[in-house]
């Protein structure tokens, strides 16, 4: 049996639903794992189609006709990903047979720690005539990176025909789901923002997603989670269905990209310390409920608690971080996303939104109210989509045309669901509005109008990247480029080779910008300090007891989250050189804490 390792500790998770949709093509055959969206079906059919013609490969259009083309699409194109991925490793590993110089660049991808990276030198440092010692070294001991699929639990939209709800199974998620369950890969699927019950009970009707005979699962879960509770909960429920969670995938709250779902002021560090104390626990537990589930079921049991990884993103932008997380809190592996945007050879991003992004300063990177979800989303100033979102409601055009409706959940005014963004929710409520206006002050009219036409068509601005990039025809009212990078976007500020940003990662390059950049756990606690003083301001004149108590728990939790920092970088060797502006800005930002009032309830 071969025995192979992962090449990195790092992975790419998924980023927007155009930025990532192709990276396993460009990178899996590197041993990098990535993660693509299967969130927009219409984007992974015109890319199929892209795919299959620049690969020569046949390709069959599956139409808006077919009854399941939701789900046939996305099994389509996975499975077209799979092929050119294999492909493409296969060329590659010939290469690094018979190519001393291609050996050579990717022994300099690969970590300073490595077994597979002091092996390949062994071949490298003496006469390059072992092409069969190399090859057969190669099929034994690596493998193409994995190509995972994420979909966000809460687009999971029910569907329609004239007027008819149809079941379940063709909601979206679901859809998502049944795709990426009837396709060839054997990798995981991400689910990401939350729980969604009927989601998940939907995930134990495939048997890929259940252990065999010999333990073994083809397909797995990751859950991404803010918190060990989170995981806990959600690991559980999906334990007494028989399907286990193969990894738990920690983000950080606040300093990520994309939809930012701030914890109750819980920190990255505590919630890593957290897990890496009470990782057995969910061992255990998850064990116990789906060997319960499985018997039940009167399916194969796994003789031992099956393997579960634990990993985490957000905001890492140095090596010395990377390693800190390996190192100190035994992750499995470490996301790196925002910064490899700025890579061409692994994300879709078109030259323009890369030159946004490298020009971009600490202040031009938000949490916005773009997203019709209403959640913070992380965005940067200057995208075309704001310019013609601007345009728009100058000319009295408020919203979008909502042609893909994967949004549309708001059932204010339309049963079978309305997005925020679109052009017809904005003018009822704009029309609702202006009805309001001699009771409000003008200052009143104005936030509440921005509140409303604030919101973006991230479903077609988060496609266009890839389009553009491809040079695919856009059809449709113009929305420009949506971005979603994270804040640490702000100390990345050129185009980056794949090579050097991977070496970045692993201290043997240096890709970021010369001005300052706050070590990552400071930086988080600087967004959720700057979140909470904004959630006391925006309050309204009557305090609800329930707000008291998240405020005071809120603000608990970052007052233990900075004692807990205090002493782990008082007591560990890692970042020596920042280790006393660590601490400086740990007593700074304790200290503005300590100065942000919570109001008091009046009592009348």
């Amino acid at each position: 049996m071969n025995v192979q390792k992962k090449l990195h500790t790092f992975h790419i998770p998924v980023m927007g639903l155009a930025y990532t949709i192709d990276s396993p093509i460009r990178v899996a055959h590197y041993g990098i794992d990535s993660v693509i969206s299967i969130v927009d079906d219409e984007l992974m059919e015109k890319m199929n189609a892209f795919y299959s013609e620049k690969f020569e490969l046949p390709y069959r259009e599956i139409s808006q006709k077919v009854q399941d083309y939701r789900a046939e699409r996305i099994t389509s194109y996975l499975n077209l990903v799979d092929k050119i991925v294999k492909k493409k490793y296969a060329a590659f590993c010939d290469e690094l047979a018979t190519s001393k110089k291609a050996l050579n660049n990717f022994i300099a991808m690969l970590p300073q720690v490595s077994d597979i990276k002091n092996a390949l030198q062994f071949y490298v440092s003496s006469p390059f005539d072992k092409t069969n010692e190399i090859r057969n070294f190669v099929n034994k001991h690596l493998c193409h990176g994995a190509i995972d699929v994420n979909i966000m639990t809460k687009v999971d939209k029910a569907n329609y025909i004239k007027n008819i709800a149809l079941p379940a199974e063709y909601n979206d998620a679901h859809a998502a789901l049944r795709g990426f369950a009837n396709s060839n890969l054997s990798s995981s699927l991400v689910l990401s923002a939350g729980m969604n019950p009927s989601l998940y009970n939907y995930i134990a009707e495939f048997d890929s997603f259940l252990p065999d005979a010999n333990g073994q699962l083809k397909k797995k879960i990751i859950l991404k989670v803010s918190d060990f509770r989170s995981a806990m909960i959600q690991g559980s429920f999906l334990a007494k269905k028989g399907v286990w969670v193969s990894e738990y995938r920690i983000e950080s709250g606040l300093n990520c990209g994309g939809h930012a779902f701030a914890t109750d002021g819980l920190l990255l560090g505590p919630i890593m310390e957290e897990f890496k104390l009470r990782k057995n626990e969910l061992v255990q537990t998850g064990h116990q409920l789906m060997c319960k589930a499985l018997d039940s079921k009167g399916l194969p049991i796994p003789g031992q608690a099956l393997d579960l990884k634990i990993t985490v993103q957000g905001g890492v932008g140095t090596a010395q971080e990377h390693e800190f997380l390996l190192g100190h809190y035994g992750a499995d592996s470490v996301g790196w996303g925002s910064p490899f945007l700025l890579v061409p050879e692994a994300t879709a991003t078109d030259a323009a939104t890369r030159n946004l992004l490298a020009n971009a300063t600490e202040s031009d990177f938000y949490h916005s109210d773009i997203s019709p979800l209403g959640v913070p989303f992380n965005t940067v100033n200057g995208t075309t989509n704001e310019h013609l979102k601007n345009m728009r409601i100058a000319h009295h055009k408020a919203g979008s045309s909502c042609p893909k409706k994967l949004l549309a959940l708001s059932r204010e005014y339309d049963e079978q669901g309305i997005c925020t963004a679109s052009r017809k929710y904005q003018q009822l409520k704009l029309a609702e509005l202006q009805l309001q206006k001699d009771t409000l002050t003008a200052k009143a009219f104005k936030e509440k109008e921005e509140a409303i036409t604030v919101k973006s068509c991230l479903c077609v601005g988060l496609a266009n990247p890839a389009y553009i990039e491809n040079h695919i025809t856009i059809k449709g009212e113009a929305q420009g480029v949506v971005i979603c990078p994270g804040p640490n976007m702000a100390y990345f500020d050129k185009e980056v080779s794949l090579k050097d940003m991977v070496r970045h990662i692993y201290g043997q390059a240096n890709v970021l910008a010369s001005a300052y950049r706050p070590n990552f756990f400071i930086k988080e606690l600087q967004l959720y300090i700057d979140y909470f003083a904004k959630d006391i301001g925006n309050v309204a004149q009557d305090i609800t007891k329930a707000q008291l108590k998240k405020w005071n728990t809120f603000k608990s939790n970052l007052l233990e989250g900075i004692a807990y920092y205090n002493e782990l970088f008082a007591n560990n060797n890692y970042f020596q050189r920042e280790k006393q502006d660590v601490l400086d800005k740990l007593q700074y930002y304790k200290n503005q804490l300590e100065g942000i009032a919570i109001p008091e309830m009046v009592l009348v």
